[in-house]
């Protein structure tokens, strides 16, 4: 928990991976958790997006970012007649919320930048659905893209998508280990079946993290919220 962003709160976004209903059902299973987890820890959770939310508390990044990868769930369908087995992926994409200085400093050609308006359908009252309130921001280059649907005008939500966007840039540039927008020449994409952990529900119950082993015979309680085992786990296998 040393790191330069450790203590900085969080956005989280949980994408759904391919399987159709059951997918997005998964998805919407993890943004519940860490929902969870973060009225657990005494954190305000903010819904900006479908599945992505601002976790704000100290220390939020610290202990999820080593949540940032592949989940997959095993279970019988809900959405299956025939009550089969299916298994689904969902990605968890956790973000640091950078500090206002390192987010003026990274300075983004407006050329880059592909800004879409729509109706927002999230908080802030009847007047979100009747005008167009909600952007959504792409980084051409990249093709890594935020949206924000959560402020009451158009404006706030263009901030907030920015923020966001320069978070993923920021992370895209850690992860490439280069300091230069122009050396990030292909888009992003998630890579699905690389899990980093497995959420068992038939014919037994496991949930077990690949990278530290752990495992928890009471895959309730983790979908609950009580992630501490494994976030412990983690922050440990990193010391």
């Amino acid at each position: 928990m040393t790191d330069t962003y450790d203590k900085n709160s969080v956005h989280l976004t949980v994408y759904a991976g391919a399987g159709g209903d059951d997918a997005k059902d998964w998805a919407n299973m993890l943004a519940r958790m860490y929902v969870k987890y973060a009225a657990l820890k005494g954190w305000k959770a903010t819904e900006i997006d479908d599945r992505s939310f601002y976790l704000k508390g100290e220390g939020a990044y610290g202990r999820l970012k080593r949540e940032f990868g592949v989940h997959r769930l095993v279970r019988i369908s809900p959405f299956s007649s025939k009550n089969m087995r299916h298994t689904s992926f969902a990605l968890v994409e956790i973000l640091p919320e950078l500090p206002r200085l390192d987010a003026e400093a990274m300075h983004i050609p407006a050329e880059d930048l592909k800004i879409e308006m729509s109706r927002g359908g999230g908080p802030g009252g009847q007047n979100v659905n009747k005008v167009e309130t909600a952007v959504r921001i792409v980084h051409v280059p990249t093709g890594l893209s935020a949206a924000s649907r959560a402020e009451r005008s158009q404006i706030q939500n263009r901030e907030r998508a920015l923020s966001i966007l320069k978070a993923k840039i920021f992370q895209a540039l850690q992860d490439q280990k280069t300091g230069e927008l122009a050396a990030l020449k292909t888009k992003i994409v998630p890579e699905w079946g690389n899990q980093i952990r497995s959420y068992v529900l038939h014919p037994y119950k496991l949930v077990k993290d690949h990278r530290t082993k752990t495992e928890s015979h009471d895959p309730d309680r983790i979908l609950g919220g009580e992630l501490d085992k494994f976030i412990e786990s983690e922050i440990e296998l990193k010391a």
